[in-house]
């Protein structure tokens, strides 16, 4: 996997969690609005930290398993914001 679409792919999986969030406060009674505001607040933060590991890699580790492990990283935290906005909707 190339450096562009490991970038591509940060950029298309956070900002399409973010419009589900949106799409969560504007079409959902249920949601806690205030909660879900938080949560995109956590994946703006985690863009920004992704893109930072990214754009400034670990000298002392092979760049495949960086890479690959930035990718693993970055599922593994949208798995606990959807958890979160799951919980977001049905707890109003």
């Amino acid at each position: 996997m190339n450096l562009r679409v490991i970038k591509k792919d940060i950029d298309f999986f956070i900002s399409e969690f973010i419009d589900d969030c949106t799409l969560c406060i504007a079409l959902n009674d249920n949601c806690d609005v205030a909660k879900v505001d938080a949560i995109i607040d956590e994946a703006v933060d985690l863009y920004n930290d992704l893109k930072d590991k990214v754009n400034h890699p670990a000298a002392d580790l092979k760049k495949r398993t960086y890479f690959a492990g930035i990718i693993e990283e970055m599922f593994a935290k949208l798995d606990d914001l959807s958890e979160k906005l799951s919980s977001a909707i049905s707890s109003k």
